[in-house]
């Protein structure tokens, strides 16, 4: 399956409107637990883009966001971070960043 190549960092900062970041790994055990509640939210909030990123350490464009545990989630509008959310452990968590 070919996956798209990441977006760099200039090219979120230049993205309108909503934009949820999903830092995370495929084989991080947080990562795999938040995906209900992250599948939820994105239901909720069908206008909102969604955008995965493979992250590990050393990775620039989650150093450009200060990513330290996974996952992280970023809400950015119109480029500008909103307000984010590490290792979430329920919906509740992940729709909070949609309260700022």
């Amino acid at each position: 399956m070919n996956q798209a190549p990441e977006p760099t960092r200039q090219e979120l900062d230049r993205l309108a409107g909503l934009t949820l970041l999903e830092f995370g790994a495929s084989w991080c055990s947080h990562c795999r637990a938040a995906q209900p509640h992250i599948a939820a939210a994105l239901k909720a909030h069908p206008q909102l883009r969604h955008i995965r990123i493979e992250d590990e350490s050393g990775r620039p464009l989650g150093r450009s966001f200060g990513v330290k545990l996974w996952p992280t989630l970023v809400l950015m509008s119109d480029g500008v971070e909103k307000s984010r959310v590490v290792r979430p452990r329920g919906l509740a968590q992940i729709e909070a960043l949609f309260a700022n």
